[in-house]
């Protein structure tokens, strides 16, 4: 490697590591903003946040890569520019392209790697991720008992307190307890004048020490009459205890989400995609032969007479001649309206099969697309920052954000027009790199001839014939 190459890539390699995990940061606590009513308040633990943070880290590098990759370019080859570096290397007769070749080969081997990771890596951090957040999202809020509220979190239980005391607030005054564990609603209720709560058992069971209180139990009698047998305990101290299993988290089996399209790579989605679409085909074919019993054909013979003919496949038997009369009329109106609900139900059935494939066939093409990216972010940032030579985080950062909110809000778009059926998937998916791709090659061609963004000279990028309308201008001029 020679001593240029070097110096690009030192040059290179601290800007995209710096921003790489500056965009990694944003990116996440926007994952984490986007579920933060499921987590507050559920006392997860250090643990199961930690790993919900590192199973979205993983998630988000293949969209961290482009934006990273393209704010670096232009924050290198800009400082470049901006200290006259670049025009010394062209004085000792360097090409550009020579210049940006280091950092091009580096970019072909990230948008390699990050095609493995995306296909490979990406799966099983989908699966660990969703999972986990969907044991967190079944999860019950934390214990949370506040002064003169009705609190059912507990199972069986209905449970106020009139104040709390103490430094932990473990000490309760005026205590009110429902208890419906036997199913016959409010018939046991208990009261106190205090109280004392504490966790037994390793926090798995919530402790309630009652003192100087009564309870009032109802029994229906033998007749069901409510109110019948009444019956009043009075204690000086009682112990409570209820279970606290519900607020535990509970691991669902990862095999449940194992067929989601998410959690699948590129070989599995090509299967999943095989499999829909000839089930797709297959009920094609069905829809007409399961069409033909619904028609009826009338022939007329010359006595005015006629004769029903229902088609079934390839043979058309006659049935009994009969009167043309109103009772045929409002057969033919019924069968009609049956052929119109039932082509209806088949075409919603059919394009909802159509929309899952499409949304396999989408996860496809994100796999290669998001590799893309890469290419494409450096392809207009490395020229870019050649042409504009400003380096540092102004207003490289500024350009990187309006090409890349550019770049994703034509992701989107042509996600939603595959994902409706409006344009192929395919076309839909590589909608933003095709569009963005000349933009790269015109910064790339302006760069290579020291111009500007707009200084644009038609005698080069026009054909000879195409510039017959300037000679006469430049003539007068």
């Amino acid at each position: 490697m020679k001593k240029l190459d070097k110096l690009i890539l030192r040059a290179f390699a601290g800007p995209f590591l710096l921003t790489f995990a500056v965009v990694q940061f944003i990116f996440l606590m926007q994952f984490m903003m986007k579920y933060m009513d499921d987590l507050v308040g559920k006392d997860l633990g250090m643990g199961v946040i930690a790993q919900l943070l590192f199973y979205f880290s993983v998630l988000i590098v293949p969209i961290s890569l482009p934006l990273a990759v393209l704010l670096s370019s232009l924050m290198t080859f800009g400082t470049l520019g901006e200290h006259h570096e670049l025009t010394a290397i062209k004085t000792a007769g360097i090409s550009l392209t020579r210049i940006l070749r280091p950092v091009l080969i580096f970019s072909v081997l990230l948008a390699g790697g990050a095609f493995w990771f995306n296909n490979t890596i990406v799966p099983l951090a989908n699966l660990e991720a969703y999972s986990l957040l969907w044991d967190v999202r079944q999860q019950k809020l934390a214990l949370d008992i506040r002064e003169g509220v009705f609190y059912n979190g507990i199972p069986g239980y209905t449970i106020k307190v009139n104040q709390k005391m103490g430094e932990n607030g473990d000490i309760l005054k005026g205590v009110m307890i429902y208890d419906h564990t036997q199913s016959s609603g409010s018939m046991r209720v208990i009261l106190a004048d205090s109280g004392r709560m504490f966790t037994r058992f390793g926090g798995q069971y919530l402790g309630l020490e009652l003192f100087r209180g009564r309870m009032y139990i109802e029994q229906p009698s033998a007749d069901n009459r409510a109110g019948a047998n009444f019956i009043r305990q009075n204690f000086s101290q009682n112990l409570i205890t209820f279970s606290l299993a519900s607020f535990g988290l509970d691991r669902t089996k990862k095999d449940l989400f194992k067929e989601n399209k998410m959690m699948l790579n590129l070989s599995q989605l090509n299967h999943y995609t095989d499999s829909l679409h000839q089930r797709l085909q297959k009920e094609r074919v069905l829809l007409i032969a399961q069409l033909n019993p619904y028609y009826t054909y009338l022939r007329l013979d010359t006595t005015g007479r006629a004769a029903l003919r229902r088609v079934e496949g390839w043979q058309v038997p006659v049935a009994e001649l009969q009167p043309v009369s109103l009772n045929i009329t409002q057969q033919a109106a019924n069968r009609a309206r049956n052929v119109r609900s039932f082509l209806g139900t088949s075409a919603e059935r059919l394009t909802n099969m159509t929309k899952e494939t499409a949304n396999y066939r989408i996860e496809m093409f994100r796999k290669f697309t998001q590799s893309a990216a890469i290419l494409l972010m450096f392809l207009i940032g490395a020229p870019l920052g050649a042409i504009i030579k400003k380096g540092g985080l102004g207003v490289p950062i500024l350009v990187s954000i309006v090409f890349f909110i550019v770049y994703y809000v034509l992701s989107i778009m042509g996600e939603k027009y595959g994902r409706e059926i409006v344009m192929p998937v395919g076309l839909g998916m590589w909608m933003a790199t095709s569009l963005l791709l000349p933009v790269g090659l015109f910064f790339l061609y302006q760069a290579r001839h020291d111009s500007g963004i707009l200084d644009v000279d038609w005698n080069r990028v026009l054909p000879s014939w195409m510039r017959w309308p300037l000679r006469g201008y430049k003539k007068t001029v």
